[in-house]
């Protein structure tokens, strides 16, 4: 019986593709000839056909149109045979290089044309499992990337405070995943089926802030037509997470410590207290133990919010991190990039290991959406990014020591993110003793304490880091 996926969709008018489909044929693959556009992609919507065959001629006119289309989602993998490559238009050329997965030129023998059918296929059989992946995690929002002391840290403190019903203030730089942070904290909480609420306390209107936090009753005020249930009672059950809490008034701070310590609120125009069984969790930015210092924020209200901190790391804190995350963001955003664009070039990521992000994880995907959208390329450059030396030393101003100790460093760093931190296989990846690469460390102010052969037992196993869908 024929296997499903070995069926091919054959374009082009080549004299020669009839004989080669019989040849094939006999290799186990079936084949779809459409006329047109229309047909081929009626083929790949109605069957499980992943790979194309085409003919490529000096002459090709429509073809391109047809590669195009027909390599958008579900992805088919093309073959392209070809008499003379260095004939073909530039067109042609750029045809081949943005959309086929191999291509063959004459001399044409089955045998070789069978093996790249079966390297396509295989290649579709990887994206098959990769896009199940993807599907397995739709809500890439409650994913939290890396694999570094400082985020393993990160996971186990989430762990802790998560089982606890109790207030968490989330403290870290803008950009650094706060949110993410609270929901992953709710997610991993008991309080998982009920609602999570999110307010931005520097967002609400000054004059609205009360009636959007606890609510009014009809006629409260002039335009209170109804009756309007508050964001604190719409999270009865689940969790009100109060981002920027240092941009809450002080007037409102006084209404909001009330809440925390009855767990009831007041709607405006309201005459009863109404119980709200809630779990709160509040981020800033800002340092409010100065903010309480200045006056900006109640002494009362921080000891009632700060009950358990958790602190999310600046991405500078864990460069090992910025590959991973970067090849998550191109995977996440993988929709919205031109269909030539495969990754990041060397330089690129070098260039993002170099930059100090003061944008955090939020600089890194508005850089990466925007470099996949606009690459003209294969893969994306420090250009593209937007991060072509703009820190640190210009190309032209660095001596070759300063460069060769830039590429070791960054050499080592790469290897130890590499190896989960394990300085033994580090050293045997680099070919080097492990006395040297301890120099090394040291050399370059690598922290040598945070590899996971000195104490693995301290660390969770990849498969115990966040991994929420």
């Amino acid at each position: 019986m024929m296997e499903s996926s070995r069926q091919i969709m054959a374009i082009g008018n080549h004299p020669a593709l009839p004989a080669t489909i019989e040849e094939l044929s006999r290799h186990g693959w079936s084949f779809f000839q459409p006329n047109n556009l229309h047909e081929a992609l009626a083929i790949v919507e109605d069957h499980d056909c992943r790979i194309g065959l085409i003919f490529v001629e000096e002459d090709t006119v429509s073809l391109p149109l047809e590669m195009e289309r027909a390599s958008e989602p579900p992805a088919l993998h093309w073959v392209v045979l070809v008499e003379d490559v260095e004939r073909l238009s530039d067109k042609a050329r750029d045809l081949i290089y943005s959309y086929c997965f191999a291509y063959r030129a004459a001399p044409l023998d089955t045998r070789s044309i069978n093996v790249l059918l079966e390297g396509a296929l295989g290649m579709a059989k990887l994206q098959d499992r990769y896009d199940a992946y993807r599907e397995s995690q739709q809500n890439a929002d409650l994913r939290m990337v890396g694999d570094t002391p400082v985020m393993q840290h990160l996971y186990r403190t989430i762990h802790k405070v998560a089982s606890v019903d109790a207030p968490v203030l989330i403290t870290g730089e803008s950009g650094t995943g706060k949110e993410l942070t609270a929901r992953a904290i709710h997610e991993l909480s008991s309080r998982r089926q009920g609602p999570f609420n999110v307010v931005n306390c520097g967002a609400l209107p000054a004059g609205l802030i009360q009636s959007e936090l606890f609510g009014h009753e009809k006629g409260a005020f002039t335009g209170a037509n109804q009756r309007k249930t508050g964001i604190i009672e719409n999270s009865r059950d689940g969790t009100l997470f109060l981002d920027e809490i240092g941009d809450l008034p002080l007037d409102m701070q006084v209404n909001l410590l009330r809440f925390l310590e009855t767990l009831t609120v007041f709607r405006v125009g309201g005459l009863k207290e109404i119980p709200v069984d809630v779990r709160v969790l509040a981020a800033t930015h800002v340092d409010l133990e100065k903010a309480v210092e200045r006056g900006d924020f109640r002494e009362d209200l921080f000891h009632r919010l700060n009950v358990l901190q958790v602190q999310t790391p600046a991405l500078r804190e864990h460069p090992e991190d910025i590959e991973p995350l970067a090849n998550f963001f191109f995977r996440r955003f993988f929709a919205d990039k031109p269909a030539k664009v495969r990754g990041f070039s060397h330089e690129s990521l070098v260039v993002m290991r170099q930059h100090r992000w003061p944008g955090n994880i939020r600089e890194m995907v508005n850089r990466v959406r925007r470099a996949m959208i606009m690459c003209e390329h294969r893969l994306i450059s420090p250009g593209d990014l937007g991060l072509e030396r703009r820190n640190g030393h210009s190309r032209g101003s660095d001596s070759l020591q300063q460069a060769r100790d830039m590429a070791e460093c960054e050499a080592i760093k790469a290897a130890l993110a590499r190896n989960k931190h394990k300085i033994l296989h580090a050293a045997r990846e680099l070919d080097i003793s492990r006395v040297t690469l301890y120099r090394l460390l040291e050399k370059h102010g690598i922290d040598r304490n945070s590899g996971q052969d000195e104490a693995a037992s301290d660390f969770p196993s990849t498969s115990e880091t966040i991994q929420l869908t």
